[in-house]
């Protein structure tokens, strides 16, 4: 990771080096906080552009809602934030991390007036699955790791505590020999990757994977619009590992992942071993939006 300048924490700007936690963090040690994962982009005659920032901002809410945290600022005080910290740290392209989480406190499982601390980090961060896999497509396997069910975890929060689930589905597949994980449900159908959605094409058919047990991803709305756009339909369903195995296509969509196909899963080539047209121009369409070369999609850029 590119160490950055200074990080937002708490209504004021800090050196990075200075942006610290005690030990006795709630968060640190029971794993209650929420998060978000945030693009920008530098676009088309300058400047630089946050991708949907009120999207990822009202998920982050609702992601607190949800675990019963209020967040003490405003959701136009967290946009203006994300913008200063990205104009203090000369970026106009990279990785942005807002992140809410109880600060120290009680301890145990019952937290009782621990204060709600607020932090947004931004640093240079390129392609999360590699530029060879953008550019020509990554293996994944699916992973001996389930994807939580909707009544053992909160499926629809960006909880920090969440993510060891998928940690150690990454870990297993790279340790295997993979570049990612995919997660299956509870009853065995195929969910997600272990931090991204997913899509198949079969027979020109082109499915993700329903809302039941994964995050409604923002790339995922964002994938599904411009397909909607070309004049595809994209079915929301169910589908097997095995049906998998045999698509034309697949991908993954997700903020730091955006749009990287899959030519492998658990050694099985998909399709033609190489990014197929739906997957292509998806692609191409989603790389022009963000960098302000599509004026149909000029609402989803928060320009700075």
């Amino acid at each position: 990771m590119t160490e950055s300048k200074k990080i937002w924490m708490d209504g004021k700007l800090v050196e990075w080096g200075e942006a610290n936690v005690h030990i006795m963090t709630h968060a640190l040690h029971y794993g209650l906080g929420v998060f978000e994962g945030v693009r920008c982009y530098a676009t088309e005659g300058g400047g630089g552009a946050v991708f949907r920032l009120a999207e990822h901002t009202d998920r982050l809410f609702a992601s607190a809602h949800i675990v019963m945290m209020d967040i003490p600022f405003t959701k136009e005080q967290v946009n203006d934030a994300t913008i200063e910290v990205l104009q203090a740290n000369g970026l106009t392209e990279g990785y942005i991390r807002p992140i809410v989480f109880l600060g120290a406190g009680s301890m145990g499982l019952l937290p009782k007036d621990n204060p709600v601390k607020v932090a947004i980090a931004a640093w240079e961060w390129g392609a999360y699955l590699g530029e060879d896999g953008l550019k020509n497509g990554i293996r994944v396997r699916v992973s001996s790791y389930l994807r939580h069910h909707v009544n053992s975890s909160m499926t629809k929060a960006k909880v920090t505590g969440s993510y060891v689930n998928s940690i150690l589905a990454k870990r297993e597949a790279v340790a295997s020999g993979y570049d990612e994980a995919i997660m299956l449900d509870t009853e065995g159908y195929v969910s997600e990757g272990s931090g991204e959605n997913i899509f198949m094409v079969k027979d020109g058919v082109i499915k993700t994977t329903a809302l039941t047990s994964v995050l409604k991803g923002i790339t995922r709305d964002t994938v599904m619009t411009i397909l909607a756009d070309k004049g595809c339909e994209v079915r929301e369903e169910r589908f097997t590992r095995d049906e998998l195995y045999t698509a034309d296509e697949a991908f993954f969509t997700g903020t730091a992942a955006e749009i990287t196909p899959i030519r492998e899963v658990d050694g099985r080539v998909i399709g033609t071993g190489k990014p197929g047209p739906v997957t292509t121009g998806v692609q191409e369409t989603f790389f022009k939006a963000v960098k302000g070369q599509e004026r149909r999609y000029e609402s989803w850029l928060h320009r700075f």
